[in-house]
């Protein structure tokens, strides 16, 4: 079977090509995580409708542990408060989050997202009561380390109690590329660690396209980029598997397939969204590498659905000048959402200018806080 051997820097990486290439692939994927990935139950006609989304904030940068609950308009916002002596929510720069959303008496329990390493995700899942073996669903907005680096640990530690064949939605191939950070000093940003997912019998769903998630939710599939926004490129990708890690090269985009580094567009990345009976959709953004407004106003092209309630996730703003900051508030109020809620890589600067032009709009987020939409 006919291998290419390209080589980048000081390491040398394996490439497949030849008319092998695609056999090859599936072969090492079944090899590599068990099984070859699933496709998602793409969406097809109206999407779920669901009576109350519970989005509780598990990791992010800080927690104010007297910041008080309330309800802000409808929506219910339930502060963690102060932590029991000895005992500590962890902060870091990472986003996970945890939805629960009801349908009658049906519910369903997803993880989006799991921060920077396993030790705050799983410390503080144990002090906000989520119990591993609850969850329906996994998901992966985007293949940065920021956002998978906690899920290896997460799934080895806890494989026995999580439930049998449990999804993980990525949005692609390109999430398992090897990647690194280059704004500023060029650094490793590690990569997924396949095997994990095999040993905790993690199945692989890919949803490229807009797709049903536990029944419930749904997701973008891939986001256009029709706005003003531009897609900033702070990581770079690497095409290819050595050592049984990375990414299948016939899997990713065809311009993608003979590139040995790429800079990363974010081609996969996705957000999961709800529609809440009577109140209109809740939009979880997770990062925004393809902007907060295009990855909005896709949701409302796929769904159909024009009333946004609520749009909440790292909208990547804090490396933007505050013109750009300006724009994005001002186009993202046009699409007359109820609240809007920035986490993780928005910034300040547009915390500031949003309450500045829509106060009633904006909700200020902590680690373990938590929103509940509807009834």
């Amino acid at each position: 079977m006919p291998l290419c051997m390209h080589s980048h820097g000081s390491s040398r990486r394996l490439f497949l090509c030849g008319s092998a290439s695609a056999a090859f692939s599936a072969v090492m994927g079944t090899l590599l995580t068990g099984s070859p990935a699933a496709r998602a139950d793409e969406l097809s006609g109206e999407v779920p409708t669901v009576d109350r989304v519970a989005l509780r904030v598990v990791t992010d940068s800080y927690q104010l542990a007297i910041a008080p609950s309330g309800r802000i308009g409808n929506v219910d916002v339930v502060r963690f408060g102060m932590p029991p002596a000895g005992k500590s929510l962890l902060g870091e720069f990472g986003l996970a989050m945890h939805v629960q959303s009801t349908r009658g008496s049906e519910a369903r329990n997803m993880l989006i997202d799991f921060g920077f390493t396993s030790q705050t995700l799983e410390n503080n899942l144990a002090m906000l009561g989520i119990a591993p073996e609850s969850l329906d669903a996994l998901v992966l907005s985007h293949g940065h380390y920021d956002h998978f680096g906690g899920l290896a640990g997460f799934l080895q530690h806890n494989h026995q109690r999580l439930r049998s064949d449990l999804p993980l939605y990525v949005g692609g191939e390109e999430a398992f590329c090897t990647r690194e950070w280059t704004a500023g000093k060029v650094e490793d940003f590690g990569y997924i660690d396949r095997q994990s997912l095999t040993d905790a019998k993690v199945r692989v769903v890919t949803a490229e396209r807009p797709s049903v998630i536990a029944g419930h939710g749904f997701t973008t599939g891939r986001i256009p980029t029709v706005s003003f926004e531009k897609v900033l490129a702070p990581s770079r990708m690497h095409v290819g598997i050595k050592d049984g890690i990375g990414c299948f090269p016939d899997k990713l985009a065809t311009e993608k397939q003979s590139v040995q580094v790429i800079a990363d567009d974010f081609q996969h990345e996705l957000a999961t969204c709800f529609n809440v009976k009577d109140r209109g959709l809740v939009v979880i953004t997770s990062c925004s590498h393809r902007g907060v407004v295009n990855t909005v106003t896709r949701a409302m092209e796929v769904s159909g659905i024009k009333k946004v309630h609520a749009v909440a996730g790292g909208f990547h703003l804090a490396p933007q000048k505050e013109e750009y900051v300006k724009q994005t508030v001002t186009e993202l109020i046009a699409l007359e959402p109820d609240y809007i809620i920035p986490m993780h890589c928005t910034g300040e600067t547009f915390a500031q200018i949003l309450q500045q032009q829509s106060r009633e709009k904006f909700i200020r987020s902590y680690t373990g806080s938590q929103y509940v939409f509807g009834a």
